[in-house]
């Protein structure tokens, strides 16, 4: 996967705090939503893969915000896959307004056991496929 994953994002009243700015962590929801699409672009349509007894969870984030976003402002939130280790993927995530980034951050995504949430392989098949999509690879 050469280039990002896009998904487009309309920032809605419920985004924003009384003066029509979006409140800051909602940011990071765009992302998640940006990384889910990822992954089921991928042919994984349930990040979380309880039926394997696996988890994928955020390890961490890094956040640089430039600029607010407004109310009804049309954003576009992008996804690419970094770093693909076998426990953990890294995501590089910005969220743009036309063509300025307004945030950009890296999101450490790991693979957990369901039962005792401690670090596990990612399944073969999806370490495989972000590996393939990787902007590392």
């Amino acid at each position: 996967m050469s280039e990002p994953f896009n998904i487009p994002i309309r920032v809605y009243i419920e985004d924003t705090d009384a003066g029509g700015i979006v409140y800051y962590v909602n940011y990071l929801k765009y992302m998640e939503r940006a990384r889910t699409e990822l992954v089921r672009a991928l042919g994984y349509d349930k990040p979380a893969m309880p039926q394997q007894g696996l988890l994928l969870v955020v390890h961490s984030a890094e956040i640089q915000y430039r600029r607010s976003a407004l109310l009804d402002d049309e954003l576009r939130a992008s996804a690419a896959v970094g770093k693909v280790g076998r426990a953990a993927v890294t995501f590089e995530q910005k969220i743009w307004r036309g063509s300025e980034i307004i945030c950009e951050g890296v999101v450490k995504v790991a693979c957990v056991d369901d039962a005792s949430r401690k670090p596990c392989a990612l399944p073969e098949n999806i370490h495989q496929a972000l590996k393939a999509a990787s902007q590392n690879s």
